[in-house]
């Protein structure tokens, strides 16, 4: 079969490049890389690489960046705008020409992903544009595909269960095999990094930031499922990112917008929130992220843990013995910005002990303090040079000197395939959750109850390109032999649609209420109330936070689906219909709403379907 157009140019690209000398592959390619050889990579050559560069490559070796556009060379128009106002470059290519960033990350919002064929061809670019610089490097291109409420790559490539989903399961082999089609998906794509899993242990449930993305509030069971996934990632050549240390589960502030006190104890510490962190290095994760949060416990000088010498390199490195990558989280984000301005936050994440520097707000001023902070002297070159040998060791890892390139030929064999798409389903069903199931309401019957209204919230998908979630589970309900309707009411439904809704439940034989984060006294519960009072027997299905729950007193069946893409809601129409059982188990307590020190449903609740 003759090579797609992609492929010739990818290899026709790299050959030209090797002989020519102009990238490093010519320099490793008699030792191999890793993958290639199965051994470590060659710190000789490496440190002979890192000799070469001039200081300011060095600097950009250490930055990971946005750059807007589906295209390394030739964005739309209105991208090529957002580059120069945000960096004063136009494209990707010129972003790696002028500032030699060692990594590129990747944003729905930024519009990197459309499709499978665009990414890669994207990914290809830019590792084209960098390869071609004097003393060029392979990029390491990354993103955020969590799956579950945070994904960046959405369908046709396969969209799994979330964390606290596979929290429910409690399956280590559906944990390592997410992470293992995750991950093949993403190197086909050209991203071989994903900041991913969260290893975050989630015991607060008014957590505005991690939640659902927790595996759970069980520190061991946490552990065991991030090693697994962990495990997957790697094994399927993606480099894994367990985040955020030294941990975001128990914070009532979100570090996007403030920064977060862990009030934790050193011995509350190592027991709640040290264990994944633990596992994920025991398991030989590639990467780790820092979070922008303070624990006076570990380190109490008042810097958040990115910034802090005590942390990163005194516990992460000294006592936990970790010698892979460091990267911060996002330096856009308020939590490392609140006590530092955005010139200092680099060099002091430097001193810290981290690697690589994390989509700064403001690039150039970043990048020039880096480089004043090493030529004034407050940063050593040789200090440079350790975090530039890490991001060195993890790209040979990871084969990006011996062949950089993904082809149309990778994707179409892996991304989106009809088997990953099967194993996702089968991962979802095994972790929609049961929690109230009054005078076996459920499964619904298709004899007494034919007739079904679907209404509730249709928050937007975290990819941009599945849902919306009433109307998938009402075609998914049709599909498995019922009539039924959807009727999107939203998170905070008006007067007017809740009557509506309920003048449409006098019309069906049930409801299935969809709930997104119910609070007391919201108009969520008020509807699903309404609801009550026309004497339909009432499903509320939570696709996200199993929370809810603690409000929905009266509600005679409850489900959790932790997640609200296609993939958990098919999962429980199934459910709903009886075509496949529950058998979820909560991995999270769930509080009385009246009396929050009081436990509605514990750990390990889930019930089951009598025969």
């Amino acid at each position: 079969m003759p090579r797609s157009r992609t492929s010739r140019t990818a290899q026709t690209s790299r050959r030209t490049l090797l002989a020519a000398g102009a990238g490093v592959g010519a320099a490793l390619a008699a030792g191999g890389t890793a993958r290639a050889a199965g051994r470590a990579p060659d710190d000789r050559r490496l440190r002979a690489l890192v000799s070469r560069m001039t200081l300011q490559e060095k600097v950009g070796q250490l930055f990971v960046m946005r750059v807007y556009g589906h295209s390394a060379t030739d964005p739309d128009p209105a991208d090529v705008d957002a580059n120069l106002r945000e960096t004063g470059v136009r494209t990707a290519a010129e972003l790696l020409a002028r500032y030699r960033v060692g990594g590129i990350i990747y944003f729905t919002w930024a519009h990197n992903t459309r499709d499978p064929h665009q990414i890669a061809e994207l990914s290809n670019g830019i590792q084209r544009a960098s390869l071609s610089l004097p003393r060029g490097l392979p990029v390491l291109v990354s993103t955020d595909q969590e799956h579950g409420i945070v994904a960046r790559v959405g369908a046709p490539a396969t969209l799994l269960p979330g964390a606290m989903a596979i929290g429910a399961g409690g399956s280590r082999s559906d944990a390592r095999e997410l992470g293992r089609i995750a991950g093949a998906e993403l190197r086909a794509l050209g991203i071989r990094q994903d900041y991913a899993p969260v290893a975050d242990v989630n015991v607060n449930p008014a957590n505005p930031v991690i939640g659902v993305r927790s595996f759970g509030s069980e520190p061991r069971s946490v552990a065991e499922l991030v090693a697994a996934e962990v495990t997957g990632y790697q094994r399927a050549g993606v480099a894994a990112c367990a985040k955020h240390f030294p941990g975001h589960g128990d914070t009532a502030t979100d570090s996007h917008t403030g920064l977060p006190v862990i009030t934790h104890s050193r011995a509350e510490w190592e027991e709640l929130d040290a264990p994944p962190f633990r596992a994920a290095i025991e398991a030989g994760i590639d990467s780790l992220m820092t979070a922008h949060l303070m624990v006076p416990a570990l380190d109490g000088s008042g810097d958040p843990a990115t910034l802090s010498r005590p942390i990163v390199t005194g516990i992460l490195r000294e006592e936990l013995g970790y010698d892979g990558v460091v990267v911060t989280d996002s330096l856009a984000m308020e939590g490392v910005r609140t006590k530092y301005g955005d010139e200092r936050v680099p060099v002091l994440a430097l001193k810290a002990g981290v690697d690589q520097l994390l989509n700064p707000p403001d690039l150039d001023l970043a990048w020039n303090a880096v480089l004043s902070a090493v030529r004034d002297g407050e940063l050593t070159e040789s200090r440079l040079d350790e975090s530039i040998l890490r991001v060195l060791r993890l790209k040979a890892k990871l084969g990006l000197f011996e062949d950089a390139y993904t082809t149309r030929k990778d994707v179409d064999r892996t991304v989106g395939t009809r088997g990953h798409l099967a194993a996702a389903d089968r991962i979802a069903e095994r972790t929609t959750t049961l929690l109230v199931n009054e005078d076996r309401l459920l499964p619904l019957s298709r004899r007494r109850t034919p007739r079904l209204l679907v209404v509730g919230a249709d928050p937007a998908s975290p990819s941009g390109t599945t849902g919306p979630p009433t109307t998938v589970l009402a075609e998914a309900l049709t599909e498995l032999g019922f009539t039924a309707t959807a009727l999107s009411t939203g998170t905070a439904p008006s007067a007017a649609l809740t009557g509506q809704a309920v003048a449409a439940a006098g019309e069906a034989d049930a409801v299935v209420a969809v709930t997104y984060n119910v609070t007391a006294g919201s108009a969520q519960l008020a509807l699903v109330r309404r609801l009550l009072e026309t004497g339909r027997p009432v499903v509320a299905l939570a696709v996200r936070d199993p929370y809810d729950a603690a409000h929905l007193d009266g509600v005679p069946a409850v489900l959790a689906t932790y997640s609200w893409t296609d993939v958990e809601v098919r999962a429980a129409a199934r459910v709903l219909a009886g075509r496949a059982g529950p058998r979820g188990r909560l991995p999270v307590p769930v509080a009385r709403a009246d009396d929050p020190t009081a436990v509605l449903h514990p750990v390990g609740h889930g019930l089951r379907y009598r025969a």
